[in-house]
């Protein structure tokens, strides 16, 4: 069944209907969060909130209030030692992280957020809170709750 969905087809190709697909659904949703998400991180430059540099200062910030070194990284996002210690010394470069030896093992390397990715986290949070603020709005709470049982039912049975 061919129908139009608002956007131009090429000459002589075929326009199907997918909009009744979840596939479908799910990863225009997901283009659209994305797309709006790297708006937000665009601004501080190419690598400050996406990727793995935003999911490691994400998670450096919220386990701030512990010792973190860059074996519990490279377990936390199996990744290679050599790949961690370039996203590190990246990092470290772009004054997002220090590096501390510890007084027991100065082969040892404490790694710490600076001022300046606490700051870009914190910001970052914010645009994410206010991206998912504009993804509720036309919903009710009652519509928002099934939305996400819903979600969760799919996950359950594709996993």
């Amino acid at each position: 069944m061919e129908k139009q969905t608002g956007k131009a087809c090429a000459p002589k190709l075929r326009c199907p209907e997918h909009r009744g697909e979840i596939g479908f659904q799910i990863n225009g949703l997901s283009h659209i969060i994305r797309w709006i998400t790297h708006q937000y991180a665009g601004e501080d430059g190419p690598r400050s909130g996406s990727g793995m540099y935003g999911w490691l200062i994400g998670f450096l910030y919220e386990n701030r209030d512990k010792d973190i070194y860059q074996r519990d990284l490279q377990q936390q996002f199996s990744v290679r030692r050599s790949t961690m210690t370039g996203i590190l010394q990246a990092m470290e470069k772009d004054g997002m992280i220090t590096r501390r030896p510890v007084e027991w093992d100065a082969r040892l390397k404490k790694i710490e957020l600076t001022e300046k990715a606490i700051e870009r986290q914190e910001k970052f949070q914010k645009n994410i809170g206010e991206v998912e603020a504009k993804l509720s709005a036309g919903l009710t709470p009652e519509e928002k709750q099934t939305f996400i049982a819903l979600c969760e039912k799919i996950r359950q049975a594709i996993e």
